[in-house]
């Protein structure tokens, strides 16, 4: 059993990382999986926890909170009827497939090419953020047989490999093929659900690789970091979402951006040795 004075600096980190996470969530329509797992492993590699699969723990504990939220928000916009359960339907089977090839993946990864690929995501997610554009069109219509099938599953196992949810892969991408904006995020919060709930799962059952694992540690998934993270969102998100209606989100949005590519660049700086 963990001492008090080790569980309380970590309390309050999380609790931090858990609360701007929610404010940047419904302040800006975006999942918090971007922002949590770069900052879970700055705050557990301050801490001094330096276990071999800590990026995993990242990842998985991020997931985790991504499943709890991501069914709140999946049940607040099927009652306003903005969910697009054709798309669901059709791309679900393929996400849920990419998203249990990367538990696969994640598990057998080292820690430093977990962070590179993180970073090089990461930055491609910040640019997109800063440079997108509404009327950006790839066609009409959302791609069916064999381009659905490789597209839906490589959203699975690329958020896998993030730690995201379906937001940051899926809104683009819907919205690309001509999905209006408030429906592609309605639907995008199941896509988080199909990655997340099956690959927390599996990061469960995934046995840990050392003996400095942050405390009550179970599989690869952090339970002190999923349960503060989740109150904390809880209740900064609507903080956030009343900002949204009170401020132009656009010059926040780029703020964002650069704050998700400095994180980026500086876990691919780590991932390399520098």
């Amino acid at each position: 059993m963990p001492e008090l004075n080790e569980l309380l600096p970590m309390l309050a980190l999380i609790a931090v990382i858990g609360a701007f996470a929610g404010v940047i969530a419904g302040l800006l329509g975006v999942g918090g999986g971007i922002i949590l797992v770069p900052t879970f492993f700055f705050a557990f590699e301050r801490l001094g926890y330096s276990t071999p699969d800590l990026m995993q723990i990242c990842l998985a504990t991020s997931l985790a909170t991504i499943a709890v939220t991501s069914v709140r928000a999946l049940l607040s916009h099927n009652r306003r009827g903005a969910v697009d359960w054709s798309i669901l339907k059709g791309w679900g089977p393929g996400i849920a497939i990419g998203a249990g090839l990367g538990v696969v993946a994640v598990a057998g990864l080292r820690n430093e090419v977990l962070m590179a690929i993180f970073g090089v995501l990461g930055i491609t997610v910040g640019l997109y953020l800063a440079f997108g554009r509404a009327e950006w069109r790839l066609g009409d219509t959302m791609p069916r047989g064999v381009g659905r099938a490789a597209t839906s599953s490589v959203i699975g196992f690329l958020s896998v490999l993030m730690g995201i949810g379906g937001g940051s892969f899926g809104v683009p991408l819907m919205t690309l093929y001509g999905v209006a904006i408030h429906r592609a995020v309605a639907t995008a919060s199941g896509f988080g659900v199909i990655i997340a709930v099956p690959s927390v799962i599996g990061f469960l059952l995934v046995a840990g690789q050392g003996p400095d694992r942050p405390p009550f540690t179970i599989g690869q998934v952090n339970l002190v970091a999923f349960a503060v993270v989740v109150a904390m969102t809880l209740i900064t998100a609507p903080i956030g979402a009343r900002l949204a209606h009170a401020t132009n989100p656009t010059p926040l949005r780029r703020i964002f951006a650069a704050f998700v590519t400095v994180m980026a660049l500086n876990m691919l700086r780590k991932a390399v040795g520098w």
